[in-house]
């Protein structure tokens, strides 16, 4: 091993694992936001395919707005989102995505 290395390596040692963990939130951030994109599409879908009917749309649409009003409250509350906050939304995304699943897959009056 090259001496070059052997620094590189005893450096990389002094580094706190706190520090290497520092983006954990916005990773969080990023999954809800993703997790939203993605269930706003499987919504999108299934108006085009017409799986998905009017009072259908018009309450998946309101769930997703009480989700990201809850987000904004929690953003505003401190610095980013903390576990729990993410699990509470994560939870809610679950129901919804339930709803999204069940509503795709009845046999609604379209």
């Amino acid at each position: 091993m090259r001496i070059g290395s052997i620094v590189t390596v005893a450096l990389l040692s002094l580094i706190p694992a706190s520090a290497l963990a520092a983006g954990t939130p916005d990773r969080h951030h990023a999954g809800v936001n993703a997790r939203q994109h993605r269930q706003a599409a499987r919504i999108r879908d299934g108006v085009q395919d017409g799986t998905i009917n009017r009072a259908e749309l018009n309450r998946l649409r309101a769930d997703e707005a009480a989700i990201r009003a809850e987000e904004r409250v929690y953003r505003q509350s401190g610095d980013g989102l903390t576990r729990p906050e993410v699990r509470d939304l994560q939870h809610d995304l679950n129901q919804t995505s339930g709803e999204i699943g069940r509503a795709t897959h009845n046999d609604a009056p379209r």
